[in-house]
């Protein structure tokens, strides 16, 4: 099947590197153009360098909420309208339950709740009055299945993929399409960081290899990066026109939860 996002634009949060960056490049690929929103300046530059012309760097902070006004702005004057929304920015924020303070509480909520609704909030009605959209909000597989000691990432992402339901139901009207995705374990630069500081002389492969046999995945293997943007492609199409209100795991089997 040839996925075609010819003349669509799409918003990525957390697109310097990792999913985000997969999923830019992929949808480009496929014809869209791509506003990647990342902390870091520097980075974004070399995602862009690394797409070219279809893709364009807005740094933001976005739990800050005067950059985020400024970055709707710089989006609409710069870039144009949004058909497809990508809430991805996010990080592995775990701890005990009673250890885990009020302000790291915070932090995770803003970096990966409110900044979702803000998002919605702000393209959606565009969105509805065009009667063409897409939204994906990426979680993880706790969201399903909260393990112990996975606060405040497990109770975030599953109000994420809660989040996601909701404007499914009030999009779906409008023809705009609400999803999350679940991310399992998937090769990204937190997982280079890891083996990084492990230094014992172990490849990175083989340190892949052993993660994926000690988690229990049952396709014996750490995911791609673009074996998950291709989900998020297809969904984003009108290839996934009937799809919506879903929270799809992506994760080789592993999650203990359909």
């Amino acid at each position: 099947m040839e996925i075609s996002l010819k003349g669509r634009n799409a918003l990525i949060t957390g697109a310097s590197q990792g999913l985000g960056r997969a999923m830019a490049e992929r949808f480009a690929s496929s014809g869209a153009r791509v506003a990647l929103v990342a902390r870091s300046k520097e980075n974004l530059d070399e995602v862009v360098a690394a797409i070219g012309d279809a893709a364009m760097a807005f740094p933001c902070d976005i739990t800050d909420t005067d950059q985020l006004a400024q970055l709707y702005k710089d989006v609409e004057h710069k870039f144009g309208n949004v058909d497809i929304l990508i809430n991805n920015a996010g990080s592995s924020a775990r701890g005990s339950f009673l250890e885990v303070t009020d302000a790291i509480w915070q932090a995770d909520l803003d970096l990966k709740l409110f900044a979702a609704i803000r998002f919605g909030r702000h393209y959606m009605p565009a969105m509805m009055e065009r009667k063409w959209g897409r939204v994906i909000n990426v979680v993880s597989t706790a969201a399903k299945a909260q393990p112990g000691g996975s606060v405040p990432t497990s109770v975030t992402r599953a109000a994420g993929m809660a989040l996601a339901k909701v404007m499914s139901k009030e999009g779906a009207p409008h023809n705009v399409l609400v999803n999350a995705l679940l991310v399992g374990k998937i090769d990204s630069e937190q997982w280079a960081k890891r083996w990084r500081a492990q230094n014992d002389g172990t490849s990175y492969q083989s340190f892949l290899d052993a993660m994926a046999k000690e988690s229990g995945v049952p396709l014996g293997r750490i995911g791609e990066s673009d074996e998950f943007a291709r989900m998020a492609c297809f969904l984003v199409s009108d290839a996934g026109s009937y799809i919506t209100g879903c929270a799809i795991n992506v994760d080789g089997g592993m999650s203990p939860v359909v």
